[in-house]
């Protein structure tokens, strides 16, 4: 994943002690790139832009604001090294409205002989913040710190994955592949809503187009052919034709064209039962396997389920691709526990062994056997787990979050799936039916609510958390 542009802001106030202010910017400076210079490019302003490289003025904050604009910055954090000047901040702020904003109060340095404060940052601090508040921009406030303390590395760690999701939700453009299921009223979505509050497109291609390009493609083409032999080489195919193999890479080579020419960040996909009729094969591992290498993939063109998977994979910064699930079952000795389940999308880089590709356990009664290959099967790996779902109703999104533990316990289930523990059952299912939630979901292995749930504060998005 590319790294993300934070520009820092070290803001300052004559007359405090500005000897103070420089040693502690460069402290700020020497933590956050060396813990997490593989994330992070931090952009700030130096002797050559401002005065004494900080930020005191308007002078200085029109100087730090050109340079943030050159570089790209894609999320702001300011420091008030000592007291701080709230106008020179709030111009910041103001120039970057909408962006994620994290603000850090400075702890004090000794008192000088004869009882001189150096920095007073616990007072100046409410004078920022107030500033940003009446002017109604969004922010994140991180404490008061010194950087090398335990509670500055914990949020300026969140806030590089509240950022990451920002800058990947925000104008994010979706593919929509073929009609929702005619029954399935669940997966609506405001395409308007979508583009008004987030610059979001979606991108509409027909499943016919899909299909035949497909259909088109030879057996020799090489990226059909690379395909191909990496499904062979990671996933056991022992009980599929050889042909299907053929025909799932040709689609994913179709599916990865229409992503890298229409600059998708993801796909909702008619999974079921033209696909079938007409081409031969489910399509449920080629969307896990696009989903493992970044392309998020949802079934039953939920679109909104694509921007729940968007979120999460980018709180993870690119390393945990996410399960697209369905609320299942509850466990029948384990009230605490549900089943997460899909037909067989699961990446396969989740699996606590490698998955079995196998026919369709539900289409192939409508289609037959022969026509519903293509799914990925067994159980998932047991660890620490993040639940999410995106819902909008009469133009106000709102975002479910939970957390869970994805459990090592065998049982006998077709498709992909894992039984998940919650604190509390009943009332994460309560809050779902209460709340309008639908039965798509999105997990993601680790912990990742508090940077979901802060990005969502940052992006205009009520969130809903049990």
């Amino acid at each position: 994943m590319e790294k993300i542009r934070l520009g820092f802001v070290p803001l300052h106030r004559y007359p405090f002690d500005e000897n103070w202010a420089l040693e502690l910017k460069n402290r700020f400076i020497n933590v956050a790139e060396g813990k997490f210079g593989n994330f992070v490019e931090l952009v700030y302003p130096t002797e050559k832009h401002t005065k004494m490289g900080l930020v005191t003025d308007d002078d200085d904050a029109e100087a730090t604001i050109k340079l943030f604009k050159e570089r790209g910055v894609e999320g702001i954090v300011m420091t008030t090294l000592t007291f701080g000047d709230e106008l020179a901040g709030a111009r910041v702020a103001e120039e970057f409205k909408g962006y994620p904003i994290l603000i850090f109060a400075t702890k004090e340095p000794p008192t000088l002989p004869g009882g001189f404060r150096r920095s007073d940052s616990f007072c100046g601090t409410l004078s920022l913040t107030s500033a940003l508040y009446r002017r109604k921009i969004p922010f994140l406030f991180g404490g008061i710190v010194f950087p090398e303390d335990s509670e500055f590395a914990k949020e300026f760690n969140s806030f590089i994955r509240i950022t990451s999701i920002y800058r990947s939700f925000i104008g994010a453009r979706i593919g929509l592949i073929g009609p929702r299921p005619e029954r399935f009223e669940t997966v609506t979505f405001t395409e308007a809503k979508m583009a008004e509050k987030f610059k979001q497109r979606v991108v509409h291609v027909t499943l016919l187009e899909v299909v035949e390009e497909a259909r088109r493609l030879p057996d020799e083409d090489p990226e059909v052919v690379r395909i191909a032999k990496e499904i062979e080489s990671s996933v056991d195919v022992s009980k599929v034709p050889k042909d299907i193999i053929l025909k799932m890479a040709k689609l994913e080579t179709v599916l990865r064209k229409i992503v890298k020419e229409k600059k998708l960040v993801g796909l909702g996909f008619r999974c079921w039962t033209e696909i079938q009729r007409y081409y031969g094969l489910s399509p449920c591992h080629v969307l896990g396997r696009l989903t493992q290498s970044g392309i998020m993939s949802a079934c039953e063109v939920d679109i909104y389920g694509v921007l729940t998977m968007v979120i999460q994979y980018t709180a993870s910064l690119g390393t945990s691709p996410p399960f697209f699930i369905d609320w299942t079952i509850r466990h029948p000795s384990k009230l605490n526990a549900f089943l997460a389940w899909h037909c067989g999308n699961a990446p396969p880089g989740l699996f606590c062994a490698p998955g079995k590709l196998l026919y369709h356990s539900i289409m192939y009664r409508d289609v037959g056997v022969e026509k519903s290959y293509g799914t990925l099967e067994g159980r998932l790996k047991p660890d620490i787990v993040t639940i999410s779902r995106l819902v909008e109703y009469d133009g106000e999104f709102k975002l479910f979050v939970t957390r869970g533990k994805a459990l090592e316990e065998e049982a006998e289930f077709r498709g992909s799936w894992v039984w998940v523990e919650v604190p509390d059952l009943d009332k994460v299912y309560r809050t779902l039916v209460e709340e309008g939630f639908v039965h798509h979901a999105s997990m993601v292995y680790g912990d990742y609510v508090d940077p979901i749930v802060k990005a969502a504060k940052i992006l205009g998005i009520k969130t809903v958390v049990v």
